[in-house]
């Protein structure tokens, strides 16, 4: 006994000893502050009668309190305790909420509060209103208070708050419980954590790292802390919410699971329902994931998320919810789900969608908001019925297209060098610029066979099946799945609105889930014959040149010697059927039969200088040389800029930038910004008219390159009127196909991943047969929707008068092919070996494919 005595009067003289050089030094710096402010004399007098009134009072407690009686000493003692106790309570809740020298970690403010923030998901529309995507790092959409079933409130009440409507934010009478619990050892008490409590430590994430505090790394210190952060905070949100409002903000802020946050998004994930439909048994099986989410987890563990669901109605039975009848009844019912969850590429138009988010991204960044956690609704451009129609009809085209490249090659690996040989090492070479190889010979390195070994392990996988659309097992290697992917052709097809610039329908590829590479945006290839009507639109729109459709220049051999990095070359183009006529034709039926010889020497008069300044007006964007060549198309473009480049013939010579995304708007459905495109003369009205004229040749025209689309497809219904160009590159490695009508433009792009690749026929692999059947196709199913409303009809007769002839009869001819022949190329085609990127998803253990 006299042992703990010592202990406790070291303790207290320990005590006091800190409290004379506390009050010492407070009294200093008091006496310094007082006599900075008031003189010295003056702060001398002020502590002279601050100690002559102490001295009194002291003086007066002894007189009055006989010290010397037995109890004085265990009344002061508990005077000071209690005294010393609410000091030490006020301050120690003073530096939790002011975190007073970085001691406690961050409180939320009165404006996190008043206006608590939990991370939305983001969402994205089609121009007719139905969702295409949602982007999120919470998978979360918050619902009304209207929209939660009361099944969901009794089960969460009976389980884990049976007081809430009795509490202001703290449960003592649980608390008390949970201590006796602890102290007895009894485990069937629950926690003391009410829902407020539980709302206040995920709405403002009391436990994180950044609001620990210095002391939150002391041991015993961080449960105090944030405990005491979560009692603090729950008062605050009892006293500015109603409990109605805290129990949606709980339903709406809590974690489900498989990345399903707030109870709109778990109703749907796990039931295919809206919150306000559950039943009793579903409301019990979401309540009950609260606990833990993987272990009560009805996908990942079926039996346990059964036990719980019924703890959950015996506890909704205990609290007089539902009768002892229904919670026997309801607790022998099984589990039965019906799972629906969401990924960002849900659905069509995931090539749009990476699009949207880009630019989303970086709109937030400039304007200070955040895609995927504030909540917004971004409105687009797009229509769902004609991106559904685009994709069908690439799917369709493409399935025939690639049966039909099969049969053309058979056995036989379709990779070939400009003398139709096979590359021998193509697979190889290829193969090295993946990541699988990387990481490969970054493992073993200077052990080729050790890489070979694992390139060529055989395992089950699942590849894109071009055959059904689809996805199937294979049990192949790398190598095995690199051979496969290479001999699928690839495409991409974009619609436009010319005049508002509004992208209609996107298609960047066969199927995002294995093919991310973007061929709309991201792929450029060589444009072949498509990029001849600007030539056509220089020599009719510059004023220096001033010809019209009509003028005629002479089929016949074209040779040009000239200047390229200082080396001197010579170029000589071939017509695609190889021969010359040597009889002169109208500008109008050499654009429609593409006779290349007549470009060249087109090119040649009005400069290749000119001809890049004019497709640059027109909105290409990539690097142009002005080569005499440029007129057939050697350099490599994006079908976006194409498709917009083409706008400005249908929209009287003005440049309309594409858009994407027409307004945003916030989590609260207010409009943050809206967006329109930008505009720019670009040629004249008259130029364009005339190019329009010029472009419906290729479609009219006897012989003209573009005829099949108005037979083979039902698009000239009620008169409609099409202008088109096919473009195909040496060797068939590039298939395009230009179409205009009044109200679109639409472009197509089919080619090899490699331009290696390819048809050796150019009956075969020329734009008309490649490109243009998907652009036709897409066509005929958009005129064949009333419910768009997209009339066709002819093209709008000038408002201005017309100068130049452009009604230039032409005798029949046969179809011409569009081919740049072998020679009609000055730039060689190659494989920009830098890029790297999937060709489909896990476990395909190889990513390679490219841009081209």
């Amino acid at each position: 006994m006299e042992v703990i005595r010592s202990f406790f009067n070291k303790i207290r003289a320990m005590f006091h000893f800190i409290g004379t050089q506390l009050s010492t030094f407070i009294n200093r710096v008091a006496y310094k502050l007082t006599s900075l402010v008031t003189g010295k004399n003056r702060a001398d007098a002020y502590f002279q009668s601050y100690r002559n009134r102490k001295r009194s009072m002291r003086d007066w407690w002894h007189n009055t309190i006989d010290v010397n009686a037995p109890y004085y000493r265990p009344v002061m003692i508990i005077w000071k305790t209690f005294v010393y106790g609410f000091v030490t309570f006020a301050l120690y809740i003073f530096c939790v909420e002011t975190n007073f020298l970085w001691l406690m970690g961050s409180m939320p403010s009165v404006e996190d509060l008043q206006n608590p923030k939990v991370a939305q998901s983001s969402e994205i529309y089609t121009s007719d209103g139905v969702m295409i995507g949602k982007f999120y790092t919470e998978n979360r959409t918050p619902v009304t208070a209207k929209m939660i079933s009361p099944n969901l409130v009794k089960a969460l009440i009976a389980t884990e708050d049976v007081r809430f409507y009795k509490h202001s934010g703290i449960d003592y009478k649980a608390m008390a419980s949970v201590a006796v619990g602890i102290i007895t050892g009894a485990t069937d008490r629950g926690g003391g954590s009410t829902i407020t409590q539980q709302l206040a430590k995920k709405l403002f994430k009391t436990r994180k790292t950044g609001a620990r505090g210095v002391l939150g790394y002391v041991p015993g210190f961080g449960t105090l802390i944030y405990k005491t952060k979560e009692w603090l905070t729950a008062i605050k949100l009892e006293r500015n919410f109603t409990k109605e409002e805290i129990l949606t903000m709980y339903f709406n802020t809590v974690d489900y699971g498989n990345n399903t946050y707030g109870i709109n998004t778990a109703a749907q994930s796990y039931f295919s329902k809206s919150p306000d439909s559950l039943n009793i048994q579903e409301s019990a099986v979401l309540v009950g994931l609260q606990k833990a989410t993987t272990t009560y987890n009805p996908i990942r563990n079926m039996k346990r998320s059964l036990e719980r669901r019924n703890v959950v109605i015996n506890q909704m039975q205990k609290y007089g919810y539902i009768s002892a009848k229904q919670a026997d009844s309801i607790s022998a019912l099984p589990i039965v789900l019906k799972t629906k969850f969401e990924t960002p590429y849900d659905g069509n138009a995931n090539y749009f969608k990476n699009a949207v988010v880009d630019f989303v991204k970086k709109w937030g960044d400039e304007n200070g908001y955040d895609l995927y956690t504030d909540g917004l609704k971004i409105y687009t451009t797009i229509d769902s019925r004609m991106q559904e129609a685009a994709e069908e009809a690439m799917v369709q085209k493409m399935k025939q297209l690639q049966r039909v490249f099969e049969d053309h090659w058979r056995n036989q690996n379709p990779w070939r060098d400009e003398q139709g040989k096979e590359i021998l090492d193509f697979l190889d070479n290829v193969v090295k610029r993946t990541s699988k190889y990387k990481s490969l010979a970054a493992k073993f390195p200077n052990q080729p066979d050790s890489i070979k070994y694992y390139l060529n392990k055989k395992d089950t996988m699942t590849v894109y099946d071009w055959k059904n659309s689809g996805e199937m097992k294979k049990y192949w290697s790398s190598m095995d799945s690199l051979e496969y992917y290479k001999r699928v052709l690839r495409a991409g097809m974009m619609a436009m609105n010319p005049q508002t610039g509004q992208i209609k329908a996107w298609v960047g590829g066969l199927d995002y889930n294995y093919f991310k590479y973007d061929a709309v945006k991201q792929g450029k290839r060589q444009p072949g014959s498509t990029f001849k009507p600007f030539v056509y639109t220089t020599a009719i729109d510059d004023s220096s040149f001033n010809m019209s459709p009509c003028d005629q220049i002479v089929d016949k051999p074209f040779e040009k010697i000239y200047m390229e990095d200082g080396e001197q070359k010579e170029w000589r183009p071939r017509n695609a059927t190889g021969t010359f006529s040597y009889s002169s034709m109208t500008l109008r039926r050499a654009l429609a039969q593409s006779i290349n010889s007549v470009t060249a020497e087109l090119t040649d008069q009005v400069g290749p200088a000119n001809v890049a300044r004019y497709a640059k007006k027109m909105g290409i964007t990539t690097p142009l040389k002005p080569l005499p060549s440029i007129g057939l198309g050697p350099f490599d473009v994006s079908l976006y800029d194409m498709v917009a480049a083409y706008g400005v013939f249908v929209n009287n010579g003005t440049y309309t930038q594409p858009i994407l995304v027409t307004k945003i708007e916030d989590s609260n459905g207010k409009v943050i910004e809206e967006f329109q495109p930008e505009h720019r003369q670009a040629i004249s009205e008259e130029s364009a008219f005339l190019m329009v004229q010029m472009l419906k040749g290729g479609v009219e025209e006897p012989g003209g390159t573009s005829g099949s689309i108005r037979w083979k497809f039902d698009v000239t219904r009620n008169g409609n009127e099409l202008g088109g160009k096919t473009g195909t590159t040496s060797n068939n490695s590039d298939g395009w196909f230009m179409c205009i009508t009044r109200d679109l433009v639409v472009g197509a792009w089919v080619g090899g991943d490699d331009r290696s690749i390819h048809f050796r026929s150019t009956d075969l692999g020329e734009g008309a047969k490649t490109a243009l059947p998907i652009v036709g196709s897409f066509l005929e199913k958009i005129y064949r929707d009333k419910s768009l409303a997209l009339e066709p009809g002819p093209f709008p007769k000038p408002t201005f008068k017309i100068s130049k002839n452009y009604n230039c009869p032409t005798q029949w001819a046969p179809a011409a092919s569009d081919s740049l022949g072998i020679d009609g190329d000055s730039t060689p085609a190659k494989r920009n070996d830098e890029d790297d990127f999937l060709i489909g998803p896990p476990p395909i253990p190889l990513d390679t494919g490219g841009r081209n």
